[in-house]
């Protein structure tokens, strides 16, 4: 499919924030929208540090159900949470269905939240490597973790074309794997994700929207790049 000219981005106008103590650009958004992509472009770009938030939670889930937990299970969820760290989960499938649909769950929530926003805040706020600055996605990310970020965005993509990209991600992996499941699934996900009381998935109010749906990640991240260089620019008037 032809990529759109990127005066077509749905981008609303940048408003200036309160910047944190490193530069912080949040990217939020359902799964398999690009975010996770995008931001590790970003990351490479800029010579920033990159956290994929949702591997944390991810994390959690993996270490339950390893375990034989319930990720519904409150007190479980908040015992793995508080005694996370990465090097738990080194080398393991996080990325299955299975852990996606746990992690969910565990992220709804609330104590899980506070055990592991800390950690989040403080990897944007301190850069580890002495890096300049932070790129962390998730889905709070702009508005609840980092709510003085940066730059912020906002990243979506139509839900068939969120489950066409994850589906070609796991189908070798997994040969029965049929599209409209995944589908189901990441559907279900964004009903949970968005209607959760404790840090719902939202756009923020000074968050860049960026519609995935049509474009190539190249077209994505220029897009992003023109953003974050006229707030890099202002930072250093």
């Amino acid at each position: 499919m032809k990529t759109p000219p990127l005066a077509s981005l749905r981008l609303q106008p940048l408003r200036r924030r309160a910047m944190a103590k490193s530069i912080v650009i949040a990217l939020d958004g359902p799964a398999a929208s690009g975010k996770g992509t995008l931001a590790q472009l970003i990351a490479d770009h800029y010579g920033f540090a990159y956290l994929d938030t949702g591997s944390l939670y991810r994390g959690v889930a993996y270490l339950l159900l390893r375990e034989g937990e319930d990720p519904k299970d409150r007190l479980a969820a908040e015992r793995a949470a508080r005694d996370f760290s990465l090097d738990k989960i080194a080398g393991a499938d996080i990325r299955s269905r299975e852990v996606g649909a746990a992690a969910s769950v565990v992220a709804a929530q609330p104590a899980v939240r506070d055990a592991l926003l800390d950690f989040q805040r403080g990897f944007a706020n301190r850069p580890p490597g002495e890096k300049k600055g932070a790129v962390l996605d998730g889905r709070d990310i702009g508005t609840v973790v980092c709510p003085h970020a940066s730059v912020k965005f906002f990243v979506i993509a139509s839900p068939e074309i969120r489950a066409r990209r994850r589906f070609l991600e796991l189908k070798d992996a997994k040969p029965g794997l049929k599209e409209a499941d995944v589908l189901a699934d990441l559907m279900e996900r964004d009903a949970r994700d968005a209607g959760r009381t404790d840090a719902p998935m939202l756009q923020a109010k000074d968050a860049e929207l960026l519609d995935t749906t049509h474009l190539t990640i190249e077209a994505a991240f220029a897009a992003a790049r023109r953003v974050i260089d006229g707030v890099l620019r202002r930072c250093e008037d």
